[in-house]
């Protein structure tokens, strides 16, 4: 290779922000590494990565890919000729930026660009968030050149000789939570006295954690609980009218927070889904945690994470369907139970991999030809 050519790397996938943000991770990482290496990142049209993206400095192109429904129907005749549109429009891609690798960090949206780029001999990297390997990684793990696993035992779903452990990569604005409390009591208006209670239901939002916490605001408010709620877009105004309404002093909710790593310094305990990249994060910033797993994705890969934590006390985990009646009783049972907190907030802390992006970044560059 031409000493003075510049390093080109393709990063591709989206879809919510567990997928969004360790891929800004992975740019940021390659750019501190050498400032000169040129990053262009490949999305699916119309999805927020097209917003975040861009908020972080880098260059997308949107595809007009679109997911697969796992029922029967008309959608997915839709969905696969989109597919083979952004197949196409994927090896023009490569063709224009001549990418000295391609890394694909999971969703929909990877799938076009990695096949593209297997098929033009271009090396490929795949990286798997979860601990149960979603199945577009599984198919385009079988041509990748190495894949990047943030649990151990996924020899199961990849062959063992290109798998590397290697941990998901996180925003680094969360190394430095503990000593952000002061900012963070500042920033949301909290009252240092009181426990604080933080809801992330992801960056899209969660039906039954905004349900929850709805029904109980008032229990919350009476428990002399502060929370900070993130409700995502959709629930977003009936959420705040519902704080309005009952004149809720204690409680901050906001379609997005735009500084988590201020939410997770002022978090007493969190409530969560348990995507993998959402899991990644409460690992480094060491909170005590309830995971509600999200049913409605596939393969159950959310129960997976939440488990893998559960049986080593490392969180609680409680199910979707048991939400409405235990979620809140959990909640006030953990605050008011010091030895407890305390021994979740350690036990999480021992899964934090925060090397991670450095780990990804030394298996890109290695395959630079």
């Amino acid at each position: 290779m031409n000493s003075n050519k510049k390093i080109r790397i393709i990063i591709s996938g989206g879809g919510t922000g567990g997928h969004i943000y360790p891929a800004v991770s992975i740019a940021d990482t390659l750019k501190k590494r050498n400032p000169d290496i040129e990053i262009l990142f490949v999305g699916a049209a119309g999805r927020m990565e097209m917003e975040k993206v861009p908020a972080a400095g880098y260059r997308i192109i949107g595809l007009p890919v679109v997911g697969l429904q796992r029922r029967l129907t008309l959608k997915n005749f839709t969905a696969l000729f989109k597919f083979i549109k952004s197949l196409n429009c994927a090896k023009k891609i490569i063709q224009d930026f001549a990418p000295d690798v391609v890394v694909g960090v999971g969703g929909y949206a990877s799938a076009p660009i990695l096949r593209a780029a297997a098929g033009l001999k271009i090396p490929t990297l795949v990286q798997e968030q979860n601990s149960y390997a979603g199945l577009t990684n599984k198919l385009l793990a079988k041509k990748a050149d190495k894949i990047c696993v943030a649990y151990s035992g996924m020899h199961k779903f990849f062959p063992e000789q290109k798998t590397v452990l290697t941990g998901n990569p996180v925003r680094q604005d969360l190394f430095d939570v503990k000593n952000l409390e002061n900012e963070a009591y500042e920033f949301f208006n909290l009252d240092r006295s009181k426990k604080t209670l933080l809801v992330i239901g992801g960056s899209l939002g969660a039906r039954t954690l905004n349900m929850v916490i709805t029904k109980e605001l008032n229990r919350i408010n009476n428990n002399n609980i502060q929370l900070i709620w993130q409700t995502g877009k959709n629930s977003f105004m009936q959420a705040q009218n519902e704080v309005a309404y009952s004149a809720l002093s204690n409680t901050r909710v906001f379609d997005f927070i735009y500084r988590m790593d201020l939410a997770f310094a002022a978090a007493d305990i969190i409530v969560s889904r348990a995507g993998a990249g959402t899991i990644s994060e409460l690992c480094i910033v060491a909170k005590p945690c309830i995971l509600v797993p999200s049913p409605n994705v596939t393969e159950d890969h959310q129960t997976k994470n939440a488990m893998a934590l559960a049986v080593e006390n490392a969180a609680i985990k409680v199910a979707d369907k048991d939400a409405q009646n235990d979620l809140i009783d959990t909640v006030l049972q953990t605050l008011g139970n010091e030895e407890k907190m305390n021994m979740l907030g350690n036990s999480i802390s021992k899964f934090a991999m925060p090397n991670a992006a450095d780990n990804i970044v030394d298996e890109i560059l290695k395959l630079v030809k």
